[in-house]
């Protein structure tokens, strides 16, 4: 997960430095898209997913609004990071990340464990908000 979350700025950086090369942030992102659907495609191949894909046609249609998020979030970090930096981009989305995360443990939302937003917790959420802001400040 640390080489995800190492990933996440890069992915930014690079998305919209193509945005802005070709002059337009959605066709960056469809690019990024055709790539990561190849690539996802091959990895199902690889290792004998392919199979599941047939089972996907049953499940609840709010399991794909994931697809649409991750969509929401590249042509937005595309979109933003050139004009409001890197940095400051990656800083909203880890503090969105933060809250959105509390919120799903302590409802148990998506049929997530529940685990409570205890003072404690919260305590620890908002220590790294104010490291997140600091690191963005200094």
């Amino acid at each position: 997960m640390l080489l995800a979350g190492i990933g996440i700025p890069v992915l930014a950086a690079l998305n919209a430095q193509l945005g802005a090369r070709i002059g337009s942030p959605a066709a960056a992102a469809l690019i990024l898209f055709f790539v990561a659907a190849t690539a996802a495609a091959i990895m199902a191949l690889v290792t004998g997913g392919l199979p599941a894909l047939p089972s996907a046609r049953g499940q609840p249609p709010h399991l794909f609004l994931a697809g649409l998020l991750v969509c929401f979030y590249v042509l937005s970090i595309t979109w933003v990071a050139p004009r409001f930096g890197v940095g400051n981009a990656i800083f909203c989305v880890l503090l969105g990340q933060m809250i959105s995360a509390a919120a799903i443990d302590h409802f148990g939302l998506f049929n997530a464990t529940v685990r409570a937003l205890t003072p404690i917790r919260a305590s620890g959420i908002a220590a790294m908000a104010v490291g997140l802001l600091m690191v963005r400040l200094g």
